[in-house]
């Protein structure tokens, strides 16, 4: 399905390659030797936290983009629709304080590290023991690192404890987690993204009464935040420029151009285009192109003639 989605949006040709196996070093191994077939590589359902060391390694090693769509496709999309919540509500990002359910997880890290990366004032990881906080020692690396660099009051306890005062809510976990009584002690105006599937964290209706813009996974539900905006446009830019690798700004401008789709349209029930809009997945690559020459991953240079400011690759 992935590979027809490739192929449908952004004229891809990709190959499902399903290996029977868990192991960190069998599945980097085995990428690398097929990899000098390949364009790039769109990593799927791998778990956290074997995901985070097998991208990482992937990406040292190979000069192709690779890319795990479980987290980063979620994390631009987030974004794309979060600039536009924000603006709906007459919020800076940098004045915001956000709370990830889900957040231990492969797509809620992503998530957080991208939020960071474009300016949101404070964010808060809550996993199944609550608020991830330097009060605690984890095992994991991906958790410390949480720990380190996110939730800067320190704040323990649950989720309905952290989310008191909370501008957003961000939803990657599981289904039925959060109670209208919670989005009531969050700020003016909360923004809630519900986004696990098939069942999110709360049901719109009953949020409806609570909530000031509201975000699911669903495609029967207004503003659904789906993968498909991101990652064909992805691929298509580092595709286009040959770029070895796709860097943390590919992923900003990718999401940034996603929320200009929508530009001064916007509204409770329109932060984020719909999958069909084919507006997208030029937006998103030519601006993925932009940014990996800006970054020195391309392989492919822009020049754009003087005389009419048009960009080509060479």
């Amino acid at each position: 399905g992935k590979c027809m989605l490739f192929k449908k949006f952004a004229n891809i040709d990709a190959w499902p390659i399903c290996l029977d196996t868990k192991d960190v070093d069998e599945i980097v191994e085995t990428v690398v030797r097929i990899a000098p077939i390949f364009g790039g590589v769109n990593l799927e359902d791998i778990s956290a936290p074997r995901c985070f060391e097998i991208e990482r390694r992937l990406v040292d090693t190979l000069d192709i983009p690779v890319m795990h769509d479980d987290q980063h496709g979620t994390a631009v999309v987030t974004l794309a629709a979060l600039i536009n919540a924000a603006a709906v509500v007459g919020k800076d990002l940098s004045d915001m304080r956000i709370v990830v359910a889900g957040g231990s997880g492969a797509a809620g890290t992503a998530t957080i590290k991208l939020l960071q990366i474009a300016g949101v004032g404070d964010i808060i990881a809550v996993g199944r023991g609550g608020a991830i906080n330097r009060s605690e020692r984890y095992e994991r690396a991906h958790l410390t690192w949480l720990a380190q660099n996110t939730n800067r009051e320190n704040l323990r306890g649950t989720l309905g404890a952290v989310l008191k005062g909370a501008d957003a809510f961000i939803g990657v976990s599981g289904p039925g987690i959060l109670e209208p009584e919670d989005i009531k002690l969050m700020a003016r105006d909360p923004i809630v993204f519900a986004m696990a599937n098939p069942t999110p964290e709360i049901m719109p209706e009953a949020a409806a009464p609570y909530v000031a813009v509201m975000a699911t996974g669903r495609s029967d539900y207004p503003n659904q935040v789906n993968n498909v905006l991101a990652f064909p446009g992805i691929f298509r830019g580092a595709l286009d420029c040959r770029a070895r690798r796709i860097t943390d700004n590919m992923k900003l401008v990718a999401a940034k151009a996603i929320a200009a789709i929508v530009g001064e349209e916007r509204s409770a029930e329109y932060i984020i285009p719909s999958v069909f809009d084919h507006r997208v997945i030029e937006a998103v690559a030519k601006a993925v192109t932009h940014a990996a020459v800006e970054d020195g991953v391309a392989r492919r240079a822009l020049v754009v003639a003087e005389e009419d400011h048009a960009a080509a690759l060479v």
